[in-house]
């Protein structure tokens, strides 16, 4: 029986697509800073700073470089709404803003532990629950159940895939997917970066770029351009190709070539049927858009290494990485989890593999200074039960990724869900719930298996990371609501 994992919602807000709107649901020191780069301010008030907003790079992190960029203005910006004087400020900003800064009283540690006890026993929760929650702008632990007892954390493992990966590329990486024309102008490889979210239009501008070199390369620079032979390049990942739960709807095969995550029912997010072949299927479309374009293409594609000598002649480049990031978070995408993994796996030396990917993350988790004892990565993703992390090292790394002086980290925490709005949490919390709209978290599930880890900013204006890590429950509608009871106690202590 496949494994049981979290089904993102089909409307969350995605940087492709734009934002969704807000339904009623029927399921149950540096502050400013940190709160500018870990919360969508508008967001936690009204669903009209939603819309204003946007959704991730074309909203949050512009919000956030607006603010930087006009400090005596009130709050995020007003996107597409320009005045001579700069961005117009969002109207709910300044009734969180003042809250928010240096100056906000401590959070009392008895007053938590009083909140948080009566919580943690809830029957929905199952056997075992282990806690962390620490004031971000600090690093105190403020409440602490086991939190050092590794866990299996399904889903919220992509907090620490997506740091590591943050870290040692920066946001701003993108993931590139080549053609290379052999000398002899005979032989064009698609060569894949490891971008699982290239797609067929891609494909399209890159064989017209091909075309172009090719017509250039031919006697009288007119159609048909070739006649080539199509190979496929997969060599930049190694090990086996299928997680361990595969064949599995949550997961295509990982493999450095493919097409919209090799899904085959035109979605992009959740569980859905998947090739069993995403290179091939890849290649396949590329040989069509160069027919298209004008290239004659013989035979079928075959799987072949570019030569040494081939020349690049059409780039295609993903998304930069803190977008893919925030993607990787806010829909639970284990297959931009997986890639990111090896990215990192390939920034550090190692083998981009499982085996590879699991040393790389260690490695950069513990050159951020961060408590990786116990810890053990067995994917990316959180569909392996052989992962374990402690309560106390997603805090830090919430916490981590909230230091004002790692900006580069930050995308973690805008792409996490936000209760009620968006991704994973989009339908966990009533319109009118208590969390909506405070609280931002990752979501895990996996059967027995419920987590969450996430930010929210309590009365006192401090920014709070959590992490429920919960194990041995009967069932997710069970594990759930009680998980969300204990974040949406935060935001009111």
């Amino acid at each position: 029986m496949a494994e049981q994992v979290e089904e993102p919602s089909v409307r969350p807000s995605d940087p492709w697509r734009g934002p969704k709107f807000l339904t009623t649901k029927h399921n149950g020191s540096h502050t400013w800073q940190v709160i500018a780069g870990s919360a969508t301010l508008g967001l936690a008030v009204a669903v009209g700073a939603v819309l204003a907003a946007g959704p991730w790079d074309n909203g949050q992190r512009k919000a956030e470089r607006a603010l930087a960029a006009a400090a005596d203005r009130t709050g995020g910006a007003h996107h597409g709404r320009t005045t001579p004087e700069g961005p117009r400020p969002a109207p709910s900003a300044p009734a969180v803003l003042p809250a928010l800064t240096a100056a906000a009283a401590a959070q009392d540690p008895a007053g938590l532990r009083a909140a948080l006890t009566p919580l943690v026993d809830a029957p929905g929760l199952g056997k075992k629950l282990a806690a962390s929650v620490v004031d971000t702008a600090t690093g105190e632990q403020l409440y602490g159940h086991g939190a050092t007892t590794p866990m299996t954390p399904a889903s919220t493992i992509k907090i620490a895939t997506t740091t590591a990966a943050l870290s040692v590329l920066g946001p701003d990486h993108r993931i590139a997917t080549t053609a290379a024309l052999s000398p002899d102008s005979r032989t064009l490889t698609l060569v894949g970066g490891g971008d699982p979210t290239l797609a067929k239009a891609d494909l399209r501008a890159m064989a017209a770029e091909a075309a172009d070199a090719l017509r250039e390369d031919g006697e009288d620079g007119e159609d048909p351009a070739g006649p080539v032979r199509l190979t496929y390049d997969v060599s930049r990942y190694t090990g086996p190709e299928l997680h361990p739960i595969s064949p599995n709807e949550n997961i295509a095969p990982v493999t450095a070539l493919m097409i919209d995550e090799g899904r085959l029912d035109g979605s992009d997010r959740g569980p859905a049927d998947r090739t069993d072949d995403p290179a091939g299927d890849a290649a396949r479309a590329f040989a069509e858009a160069l027919e298209k374009a004008g290239v004659q293409v013989t035979g079928a594609p075959r799987e072949a290494r570019a030569a040494d000598e081939a020349r690049t002649v059409a780039t295609h480049r993903s998304a930069p990485l803190s977008a893919l990031a925030e993607r990787t978070l806010t829909n639970s995408d284990n297959d931009i989890a997986e890639a990111l993994a090896r990215q990192t796996a390939i920034a550090k030396g190692e083998k981009a593999s499982f085996a590879g990917a699991r040393r790389a993350v260690t490695n950069e988790l513990k050159k951020l200074q961060l408590p990786v004892g116990g810890a053990h990565f067995a994917d990316g993703s959180g569909l392996d039960r052989k992962d374990r992390v402690t309560p106390a090292l997603l805090t830090a790394l919430l916490a981590r990724a909230a230091d004002p002086d790692r900006p580069g980290l930050r995308p973690v925490l805008t792409g996490l869900p936000i209760a009620g709005f968006s991704g994973t949490l989009d339908g966990r919390y009533e319109r009118d719930a208590a969390g909506t709209g405070l609280v931002r978290a990752k979501t895990g599930t996996l059967r027995g298996v419920n987590s969450l880890a996430g930010t929210v900013v309590d009365r006192q204006g401090r920014l709070l990371a959590f992490a429920f890590l919960a194990s041995g429950s009967t069932s997710a509608a069970g594990a759930e609501p009680a998980l969300d009871a204990l974040a949406t106690a935060l935001a009111g202590v």
